[in-house]
């Protein structure tokens, strides 16, 4: 599974040395900080070319599509040919965040169908600790050819994420006091979706960054209720590190959906519920 899924530094190194490298994304974002353009000229691996999170990997804000919805798919096949991606290409993509924001890109390409796209597992931390370089500047690629397919992953909008909350499991992927409400630093309001559970997307990741293994991630997602043919669904606060916790199961062996408006969407419906504290056990 992790084959399909994750490359190891040492891997991608090797490819990048071979002749037909793969096309590799930089996708440099963290809520707060809008300078990601900025981090990935000042070192990024060689030949990454960067993906703007906000502007490329999402549509524009709405109060019913969240904080970042999907893109129309004709703005994400510009852009994936901006980038220089060629049917049939393979795809590297990596942040310096623990892959919380490059999962976005991994799951939006396979969305899109496009079937070879992995993660840099330990991001660009496992990139640096390898003693690699890193190249400055931009980089800008031949323009590709790729078509673009919107729909082969499933999503979720609100109406069925509250469904699956009570006929299934809703994983909430957000930290653990968003998910209570304790705190709420961007969106409207606080809580969580009635029924939800909560799993924070950082409990995905071993010490050194890279994912924990499939044993102790598909162990992680049982304790929750997940597995067994239950349906799963996941939503974070806007869908993007929601798409960590798709990356995570699919490690694990377990299909699940993603619900791209997540909190930002739901908490903007006045109509909608927010429960506030622990889930009920």
């Amino acid at each position: 599974m992790n084959d399909r899924v994750l490359i190891s530094a040492e891997e991608l190194r090797r490819l990048l040395d071979a002749g037909d490298p793969p096309l590799v994304l930089d996708v440099r974002w963290a809520l707060g900080d809008p300078h990601g353009r900025e981090h990935y000229r000042t070192g990024h691996v060689p030949g990454a070319v960067f993906a703007d999170l906000d502007t490329e990997l999402a549509a524009a804000p709405t109060s019913r599509g969240g904080r970042h919805p999907l893109p129309d798919i004709a703005a994400l096949q510009a852009a994936a040919r901006r980038w220089g991606l060629r049917a049939g290409a393979p795809v590297v993509v990596y942040d310096d965040l623990g892959n919380t924001a490059a999962a976005r890109a991994w799951w939006l390409l396979r969305w899109a169908g496009v079937a070879d796209v992995r993660l840099l597992d330990g991001a660009l931390g496992a990139w640096r600790a390898a003693g690699f370089r890193l190249e400055s500047g931009e980089e800008v690629a031949e323009p590709g050819d790729i078509e673009l397919v919107p729909g082969r992953l499933p999503v979720l909008d609100a109406d069925e994420a509250a469904e699956l909350a009570g006929q299934g499991v809703l994983l909430d992927a957000r930290a653990a006091e968003r998910y209570r409400g304790e705190t709420e630093p961007v969106d409207q309001r606080a809580g969580h979706i009635p029924g939800a559970v909560s799993a924070p997307t950082g409990d995905n990741l071993a010490a050194d960054g890279t994912f924990r293994t499939a044993e102790e991630l598909r162990a992680r997602f049982v304790a929750l209720g997940a597995g067994g043919g239950v349906p799963v669904g996941v939503y974070c606060g806007s869908g993007v590190t929601a798409a960590h916790q798709i990356v995570a199961l699919t490690l694990a062996g377990i299909d699940a959906t993603l619900f791209p408006g997540s909190w930002s969407a739901w908490s903007a419906d006045p109509d909608r519920p927010a429960v506030l504290g622990e889930r009920p056990r």
